[in-house]
């Protein structure tokens, strides 16, 4: 055969094969193409997602230890503000009970002075009537005693 006719029946042959080739397989192999296609796209729709729910979840983290660590700051001044009032209750409460004792020990040194001035009184009064009593050598009766004691107690 020339290389005329053999070319001319290859040419018919490509264009044979081109044709079964387009009528049987062109289509299911685009279809897996297109397939693919897709799913690759599926992949890159997916991947897209995942990424702004990354970035969303990040965020949202973001900001719940913001506000975490928000509430432990307004936890721990109110703790502090807690202390300081405890402290100065504390401080108060000592102050009054340092002013009650104080006052009760006032108190209390005022009735034992008292109680001295008038045991003093008493024994004065007594030593002054035995002392009287020796000077004019005379009884005195209780009633003129007392009377006695009480116009001294008066006096002092």
């Amino acid at each position: 055969m020339s290389i005329g006719l053999t070319l001319l029946v290859e040419i018919i042959t490509f264009a044979l094969f081109v044709y079964a080739f387009k009528k049987l397989l062109w289509k299911p192999l685009m279809g897996v193409m297109d397939a693919r296609q897709a799913r690759i796209a599926e992949g890159l729709a997916a991947s897209d997602r995942g990424m702004e729910a990354l970035q969303k979840a990040e965020a949202k983290s973001d900001d719940a230890l913001r506000e975490a660590r928000d509430q432990a700051r307004d936890i721990l001044a109110a703790a502090n503000q807690q202390a300081v009032q405890l402290v100065e209750q504390a401080r108060e409460t000592a102050r009054t009970e340092g002013d009650r004792i104080v006052e009760r020990a006032k108190a209390e040194v005022d009735r034992e002075v008292q109680a001295a001035r008038e045991s003093l009184r008493r024994d004065v009064g007594r030593l002054a009537v035995q002392g009287a009593e020796r000077i004019l050598k005379r009884e005195i009766d209780s009633k003129a005693h007392a009377q006695m004691l009480d116009q001294l107690a008066a006096e002092i």
